[in-house]
Parts: structure tokens; sequence; C-alpha cells
């Protein structure tokens, strides 16, 4: 069947419809990454946009539900240039094209995505509209399409109440995680005597309290969290507890948390008016807190500092960013429309810690006086890159100090 890709500028692409059939008008975005369209379909940070993935084909390797960040997908459309029809992977559960189909998201394929990605480059991230009705007239479509904005999207994607997520209890002899329902202090101690660091890595959220070997307990935020946030603290030994984006501080701090998160997620962070109260209130609490991507930028807004929306964006899994205090270069995964400026920012208050190799762009801050610390971009990339994945390290690290 055929389809069409309307963009605001009145520019049109014809091609074939994939996935779902109903019509959807969305913000158009470009993902640059080679694999991982699976977690880019379920990622909560593409509510409200439609992706355009600029690899040529995509679905060789199909859909495995185990890779999903989320329990269902929350991009509002697919555009590709070929869609394979065969998952040539022993893992693969579906098809994109089933997997579109069962979760009703619409796509088009056959278009030419090189140029689209251009001209989205060019004059900056467009509303469109994908649509299997051609007799469309661009005069109803376009005003349509200059009026849309996603909203407060972050409402629609957090979790509807606070569960918990138990880390990882035990480790298998060769290092590997297993899930045993009490801890085993014995693998523990023995990776440490035995100079294994991969077995000691893997729990190194543990902490010795009162004699006992217990877990450090982390307070995540879920403002559209992919689930590999709480996967990362989990493998290593944290437990998680995650609550809905609209959590009082007063219910996260009464929780005793050694540590707090605030997750990545969609949309314009000045929309989120009542969530940045809130985590002023956490900044005000002497308790590390580490934050990704949307975290990172309602952070910067709750300390007074400003956010702009980008010209096209970062989305992708090629992302070089430098880290101001080592030196070091890092190939990161990144999803976002929206930075820090700054030019508002107070050296007082916080101090650039990440920038983008690329575009000069803030990628992290240090909070001067306060244990916490900010990326824009995602250490617990999946598939990867893995590079940053010593973050979280990092926080746990700080809130052993703490626990201490």
């Amino acid at each position: 069947m055929q389809a069409f890709l309307i963009l605001e500028d009145g520019t049109v692409f014809e091609g074939k419809q994939i996935g779902s059939q109903r019509e959807v008008i969305s913000e158009i975005v470009f993902n640059t990454s080679m694999a991982g369209y699976p977690e880019v379909l379920t990622d909560p940070s593409y509510a409200g946009q439609a992706v355009c993935m600029t690899y040529p084909l995509i679905g060789n390797y199909g859909v495995c539900r185990e890779d999903m960040e989320a329990k269902r997908p929350w991009v509002d459309g697919l555009i590709v240039r070929e869609l394979s029809r065969v998952a040539s992977n022993f893992r693969a559960d579906m098809t994109v094209q089933e997997f579109m189909e069962a979760y009703d998201v619409p796509g088009i394929a056959g278009i030419d995505t090189r140029a689209l990605t251009k001209l989205l480059r060019e004059k900056g991230t467009m509303n469109g509209m994908i649509a299997t009705n051609g007799k469309f007239s661009l005069e109803e479509v376009l005003p349509r399409l200059r009026v849309y904005s996603p909203g407060k999207v972050v409402e629609k994607v957090t979790c509807k109440k606070k569960y918990e997520v138990k880390g990882v209890r035990t480790l298998e002899e060769n290092g590997a995680v297993s899930g045993s329902a009490r801890f085993c202090r014995e693998d523990y101690e023995a990776g440490v005597q035995e100079k294994r660091p991969s077995m000691v890595r893997k729990l190194s959220g543990l902490v010795e309290r009162g004699g006992k070997l217990e877990p450090l307990k982390v307070a995540l935020l879920d403002l559209g969290a992919k689930d590999n946030i709480a996967a990362s603290l989990a493998s290593r030994g944290c437990d998680v507890t995650v609550y809905p984006a609209w959590s009082a501080a007063e219910e996260i701090l009464g929780d005793t948390p050694d540590g707090i998160m605030l997750s990545n997620g969609p949309g314009d962070p000045k929309e989120c008016g009542s969530i940045i109260k809130e985590i002023r209130k956490l900044y005000e609490a002497e308790i590390p807190i580490f934050a990704i991507c949307l975290g990172h930028q309602l952070m910067a807004l709750a300390t007074g500092a400003d956010t702009y929306k980008m010209k096209y964006g970062h989305r992708g899994g090629n992302h070089p960013v430098k880290d101001l205090r080592t030196g070091k270069v890092y190939i990161s995964s990144q999803n976002h429309g929206y930075a820090v400026n700054m030019d508002r920012l107070n050296p007082q208050v916080a101090t650039p810690a990440f920038v983008n190799v690329n575009d000069g762009t803030n990628e992290g801050l240090i909070y001067v006086g306060k244990d916490i610390f900010t990326v824009q971009f995602h250490p617990e990339a999946c598939p990867g890159p893995q590079d940053s994945a010593d973050l979280f390290e990092r926080f746990i690290e700080r809130m052993k100090e703490r626990a201490y």
C-alpha cells in the first residue's frame, strides 16, 4: 500500500506503508545508529516523535523481546529506506513488521532517508504526518502540522505506581550473574580473596552495615526511564525502587535511599514545572544524585540554569564526548533534542564535566558543594557503546562513602 510522509514545510515523500495503517502526526527526528532499532522503538524518550533511521536496511535481525527498553513501543512512527522482510537471528521473536502491527505503530519505507535527514539538518526538526490516503490536501494538512506539539509526554510514559527491582543476589563460578533470592556473601568475598575483579565488580553495589553485607538502595525517578537504567544498577547488586515522575521529594527521601537517580525521558524539560520543584528539594538534601538525559536537564533547571531546543538534536550510538576531568573521550549513545545553556550556568552552582566533541554542547555537570553529577548521554546504552558504563561505578562509590 502507498504511504506518504508530509512535512510542515510542504515537502512530501512517497513510499510504502509498513506497520499499522493509521494516520499519525508527530515530530520527525533521525537516528544514526546502525543497530539497536528494537531499543529505539521502545525507548520512552521517543514519545511524541517518529524516527527516521539513517542506516538503509532495518529489521534484518528482527525483534527480540528481551532487548526492549519498555513493555511497549513509544515511537509514534518508523521511517526507513528498506525494511527487511526476514528476521535472520535465532533470538528473534518476530519481524519488525509483525512488531509494528501488533502494537499499532505506523510507518513508511522506500523513501530517500538520506534526503530526509539532510533536510532536517538544514532546516531543523520538523513536524510531519505519515498517511496512506493519497487524496490529502496540503492546505488542510500543513496548518495541523504547524500547531502540533508533543505536550507533556513525561506524564504519558512514567510508571503509574512505585515498584521495586531487586539487585542480583549471587555470582556463579564463572562470574556470570544469577538470580538467587539471597545474597551469597561467600561469592563476593571469594572474588576479593582470589583477585577476580569481574566477580567483585558485578556486586559492587553491596555495602557492609553492622557486620552484614547489604545492597545499596537507589531511588530511581522515572521520567521515561529505559529498563536498562534499573538493570545496570541491579546487575551490580543495588536494590532499586522506581518512583512515578510526579512523586513528592518527601516520599522519596522518607524511604531513606542511599542515592537517587533521575532518568531519561521525552519532551521539552520546561514542560515539567511541578517535577522541577520536587527535584529542587532533592538537590537541597545531602544525598548522592546521578542524573541522565532529561534528568540532567531538569536538575539544571531546578538550580537556576536554562535549556534550549537544538536544531536537530543528538540521536545515535556514535557521539564522542570528552571527560573534562580526565581528558578521556567516550563514544556515547544519545537521544535528546534539548541541551543545557552554558551561558546561563552559574559557576558557583555547577561546572561542566563533559563536552560534545562534535559541536561543543554541554554533556554533563558536576554540582559545587554537592554530591551530584549529571550527564546528557546514556551510560546504560544497549546495544552500546558501553564506554561510559563506569559512571555507574562512580555513582556507587559515592553512595558507599555516604553509607559508611
